[in-house]
């Protein structure tokens, strides 16, 4: 069985989509609404480790408290910006998606693909209207 987790936040195109992509490999992930139930720091550290981030750069500013909270100070320690999300977990960037191959912080959507354990079953456009996957069920390379 394929076992994926995504940190999902429904009021996001970006998470929607990867959502959708895990599905459209016929996978039904876990779905986690981190806005509802926040991951530990300790979840957090290893999501942001496994991914290749640094905490810094799992930081959503858009739409967030980002710079009220003084965040773009380049002073500021990884524990202090964890400290931030554990506080506003809306400073979580998204989607954090964890599968058998890897875990990625899908922005764009499309690097889920990357770790999926599956091929895509059908044709796939994003919901800007984005083609990522044909009908073939290929992965459309843009330019």
């Amino acid at each position: 069985m394929d076992t994926i987790t995504i940190y999902h936040n429904p009021n996001c195109g970006t998470s929607r989509n990867t959502l959708a992509l895990i599905r459209n490999a016929g996978i039904e992930p876990t779905i986690i609404e981190y806005l509802q139930t926040p991951p530990s720091r300790e979840v957090l550290t290893d999501l942001i480790k496994r991914a290749g981030l640094t905490v810094r750069q799992a930081l959503r500013e858009k739409g967030t408290p980002f710079f009220e909270l003084g965040l773009d100070n380049m002073a500021l320690t990884d524990v202090q910006l964890l400290d931030a999300i554990q506080e506003h977990p809306v400073l979580m960037n998204r989607p954090f998606v964890v599968a058998p191959l890897g875990v990625r912080l899908c922005r764009p959507s499309e690097l889920v693909l990357d770790i999926l354990p599956r091929d895509q079953q059908g044709p796939f456009t994003k919901e800007d209207g984005e083609v990522v996957i044909d009908e073939l069920g290929r992965r459309v390379r843009q330019a």
